[in-house]
This record gives C-alpha cells, structure tokens and sequence, in this order.
C-alpha cells in the first residue's frame, strides 16, 4: 500500500489540486453564469505564488494566500460588468481575460521568465495538506449549499424571472459565485505551484479551461460531489489509457459525448438523483400488512 502511494503520490496531488480548480467552475455554473475564467484565475494564482517564493524568499503557504486573494481581488473588479452580462457574452469575455493573461506570462519575460516559466519552486505542498484543504473547501460548498445562498443560485440558475419574481437580486448572486470561483481558482493554482516544482503559460492555456468545464459537466453541475467525481476521473484518465497514449484526447472526448448523450445530469448527480428518487419512493409507498387467515 506505501509503494503504491509513493508511486502515483504526485498523480494524488494533482487529482486535488483539480478538485479545487473543477470547485471554481461548478460554482458559477450552478449560479448560471457560463463563465470560463478559472483557468485565468489559477494562473494569477500560481504565478503569484511562484514568483514571491522564489524572487523574494516568502513562506510558500503565505504566498498562497496571497495568489488566493490576487484572484479574490481580479474576480471582484471583473465581476462588476460581467454581472450585466448573460450567457455567451460572459463566456467570450472571460475567454478574453484568461487571453489577457496568457499573453502577460508569456511576454513579460523579466518577470515571469515568459515561455520557460517559473521553475526550482519549493515542494512544500503535501498530499496529507492538499487533502486537508480539499475537505475543508467541500465541508464549506456543502454548507453554503443549504442554506438559502444555495437555494437562491439553484432558482437563478433555473429560471432568472422567476428568481426575479421572488426578491432575489440576481447581479448580486453573481458576483458572489463569481468572487468565490476566483479565489478557489486562484487557490488551486497557488497549490498546484508548492506542489509540482515548475509552471509555464502552457499549464493554464486553453486545455486547462476545457479540462475545467469538462470536470464539471462530466461529473454533474449541481452538487459539489460532481466536480469532485468529474475531476477525478478526467485527471486519471492519462494514467489509466497510458498504453494508449496517442488516443487519451480521442478517449476523453468519446467519453464526454457518452455522458452528456445517456447522463445529461453528469455521472455524480444521476447517481445522487436515483438514491433520492428510492429514498422518495420507499417513504411514499404504503407498508401493506398482510391479513390473517381466519380459522
């Protein structure tokens, strides 16, 4: 079981650090807005977090932090147009923004070194940590779901008018669920800069912002389990299909055609669905006592 571990441990961390990144995009999603930010986010994170570690000398968990509140900032000033805007228009513009980022990590080479990226960063991200910190951000995306936030992003996301109907302000909503997306953005990419000892532009281009919407749509888009789900299976695929190495795109793709035709609710939230539908099922169906015979 330890050499097992040793042996995909860097596969582990990865897997959590997509949990947290797959956790940013199913939050503006279940409040409606299509954004593809996230990965524009991670990227401000990471790049945060890697430059103030290595350039001047700062503990690697304090410069996450900051990356976590450099995207809790950049989310906030974005969110205040965005939340006029709905459907493809959002996704355009936040496509423009992780653009923009791409573009100053690449080209601002005294700073971030451009192409080559940030490298000799410490390892001081640990399995036991990411995992600490995962639980901890789903312990808190449950609990927010409960309440009446979450119930006010489920009526946003399946009928604004109506939410409208009912008192919600829906512009606050979202730019609640979109400063959320980017600090759990900009967290994922501190993370995953303390846990894999270089970053480049590419690690946050467009595959990472595909990968991001694909967690979510694969696992389901409406309870934080299927992120988790999505995140998982996607991220594992790689080490799964290695013997398949030049199909792993073709495989990922046939299996995201499979689910959105026959799950469209994802693989987690069918799941989540049919147990209820049981439970449902069992409470509502009269318990028939069988009569006695008479003598």
């Amino acid at each position: 079981m330890i050499n097992f571990f040793n042996t995909y441990q860097s596969l582990f961390d990865h897997i959590l650090v997509n949990m947290l990144l797959a956790s940013s995009q199913y939050v503006v999603l279940r409040a409606g807005v299509f954004s593809l930010g996230s990965a524009g986010f991670a990227a401000l994170g990471a790049y945060c977090t890697a430059l103030l570690t290595t350039k001047l000398g700062w503990n690697p968990w304090l410069s996450v932090i900051v990356g976590m509140l450099l995207g809790t900032l950049v989310s906030a000033l974005l969110a205040l147009p965005l939340s006029r805007l709905r459907g493809v228009f959002q996704a355009v513009a936040t496509l423009a923004f992780v653009q923009i980022v791409l573009t100053v990590t690449q080209n601002w080479v005294s700073l971030t070194n451009g192409p080559m990226g940030v490298n000799s960063i410490p390892h001081a991200a640990s399995t036991w940590s990411l995992l600490t910190i995962v639980v901890a951000v789903v312990v808190f995306l449950v609990m927010m779901g409960r309440y009446s936030f979450g119930r006010a992003l489920d009526v946003i996301r399946e009928d604004e008018t109506v939410a409208v109907s009912l008192g919600i302000s829906v512009p606050y909503y979202h730019r609640i669920a979109f400063v959320l997306s980017g600090a759990l953005a900009g967290l994922s990419g501190g993370l995953h800069a303390i846990s894999s000892y270089s970053i480049t532009p590419h690690d946050y281009g467009f595959a990472l912002l595909v990968a991001a919407l694909a967690m979510v749509v694969l696992g389901g888009r409406t309870t934080v389990w299927g992120a988790l789900v999505g995140a998982l299976v996607l991220t594992s695929l790689p080490e799964i299909f290695r013997v398949f190495a030049d199909y792993r795109a073709v495989v990922q793709g046939i299996l995201l055609m499979l689910v959105i035709i026959y799950l469209p609710r994802g693989l987690a939230d069918t799941v989540i669905a049919h147990v209820k539908d049981r439970r449902l099922r069992r409470r509502v169906t009269p318990h028939v006592v069988p009569a006695r015979s008479q003598p």
